[in-house]
């Protein structure tokens, strides 16, 4: 080395990385690990390793312990979402008169996952339903809006025609259009509306899981209004 070389000053990546693949160090300087005095987060104290340590233990179990509490509560919230299905499709399976079968539904999920407002459309029913309340009142076009959607539509209520199906429409600031289908037909033969006063509730954001479960129950309780489709249209 020449006289005015100098050595590069070492950096705390390098003693990490010497410490790093060194494990023997601390066992030959055993002292030392007592002698490590580190900064707490919590009492900006000086504390020794052991100690700093066992915060960061504590903090870790803190955070799973939140973790599981809250693992534990969506376990809950399913479980009670799946009893209220079970509720309601049982419901749907024990009304005699196909007539009933729309006001049922809307009835049903009115009262067990506290929806304000619901409303169902049904087109292309049998001779015996076409005077039926359900039956009338949705346009050409509202028939080929429900048939483009491939997932329930959620959203504020933009004056859709929809809405007007609604006892209350004015009070409906968001909306879930969900439409009724015979198996992967691509025509929609019906749509279910969902509303409610809270803008939040139906969300353009949300996911539409649970609802499209919604639509599959409801369009085959409802499929009993319409002629028999052959297998090969479904």
């Amino acid at each position: 080395m020449k006289p005015n070389d100098t050595l590069a000053p070492i950096t705390e990546d390098d003693i990490a990385e010497y410490l790093s693949n060194t494990p023997d160090f601390f066992e030959r300087q055993a002292s030392l690990l007592a002698a490590v005095q580190l900064t707490s987060p919590h009492s900006h104290r000086a504390v020794s390793l052991q100690e700093r340590q066992a915060e960061m233990l504590r903090e870790k179990i803190k955070g799973l312990e939140l973790k599981a509490a809250e693992m534990i509560r969506h376990g809950h919230e399913n479980t009670a979402i799946a009893d209220k299905l079970q509720r309601w499709t049982r419901e749907l399976l024990r009304t005699r008169e196909a007539r009933d079968l729309p006001s049922v539904a809307a009835e049903q999920i009115a009262a067990l996952f506290l929806v304000p407002q619901i409303a169902i459309k049904v087109w292309g029913v049998l001779p015996a339903y076409a005077q039926e309340p359900f039956a009338q009142g949705a346009s050409e076009d509202v028939m080929t809006f429900a048939s483009s959607l491939t997932r329930p539509y959620c959203g504020a209520n933009r004056g859709l025609e929809a809405a007007q199906w609604l006892d209350d429409p004015a009070s409906a600031a968001s909306l879930a259009l969900i439409p009724l289908r015979a198996g992967i037909a691509p025509q929609a033969f019906g749509l279910l509306v969902l509303a409610s006063s809270d803008a939040q509730r139906f969300g353009a954001e949300m996911g539409t899981d649970f609802l499209e479960r919604i639509g599959e129950l409801t369009s085959a309780a409802l499929s009993r209004l319409r002629p028999v489709v052959p297998p090969e249209l479904v």
